[in-house]
């Protein structure tokens, strides 16, 4: 398979979610009192839930010291929310390392292809290795790769979202995969902006 990765693909990036891991035990009864928009409610969710406003992201922090952030819209941002909770927690006089690493675990992206009628989800699915389509579960058609390892959402309506990638350049890779893959079945795929995929449903 020839896999062109310059795509133009217009993607958007939706969620990045990273974590870290601290290696310190963290007093989960004390951050909840003295931070500020934080929550805590064990008897139903074993994490401090808080968060940032800038950026808009909310941390989940665990007494294992591992925090997972989500609701940024890029890598950058995400790690700046977690330096921030960090610092929030420090300033409590909470003992914790100035370096740690902070990862990446999934980021979420979408992007729209032209679909002058709407596309044909059970022909795909049919013939389309690893393509799972249960329209009465689920509205979208689910295609998953290996290499980079995502998972594709596909509706009728062109729109595609991508979840599993860990850096930006995997979600590019994967939809030169996909476009490719649809080609073969003798679909046209044409990417087009994502604002004009909305003025079009107006």
């Amino acid at each position: 398979m020839t896999v062109n990765n310059s795509s133009k693909f217009d993607v958007k990036i939706e969620n990045v979610v990273v974590f870290t891991t601290l290696g310190k035990d963290i007093p989960m009864d004390r951050i909840s009192r003295e931070l500020l928009e934080a929550e805590y409610k064990p008897e139903s969710f074993p994490g401090v839930v808080y968060r940032v406003k800038d950026p808009k992201t909310a941390a989940l922090i665990f007494s294992s010291g591992k925090i997972v952030c989500t609701g940024a819209r890029s890598p950058e941002f995400a790690r700046i929310a977690v330096n921030k909770v960090v610092d929030d927690m420090r300033a409590l006089n909470i003992d914790l390392p100035t370096e740690y690493h902070t990862g990446v675990e999934n980021i979420v992206a979408s992007t729209q292809i032209e679909a002058k009628e709407k596309l044909n989800l059970e022909h795909i699915a049919y013939n389309l290795e690893n393509a799972e389509y249960e329209p009465e579960q689920f509205p979208g058609l689910v295609y998953r790769i290996s290499d980079p390892r995502v998972a594709f959402l596909l509706f009728g309506t062109g729109k595609i979202i991508c979840t599993g990638a860990r850096k930006e350049e995997e979600i590019h890779t994967a939809l030169a995969k996909f476009k490719v893959s649809l080609e073969e079945l003798g679909i046209p795929v044409k990417a087009i902006k994502m604002e004009a995929s909305k003025k079009n449903k107006k």
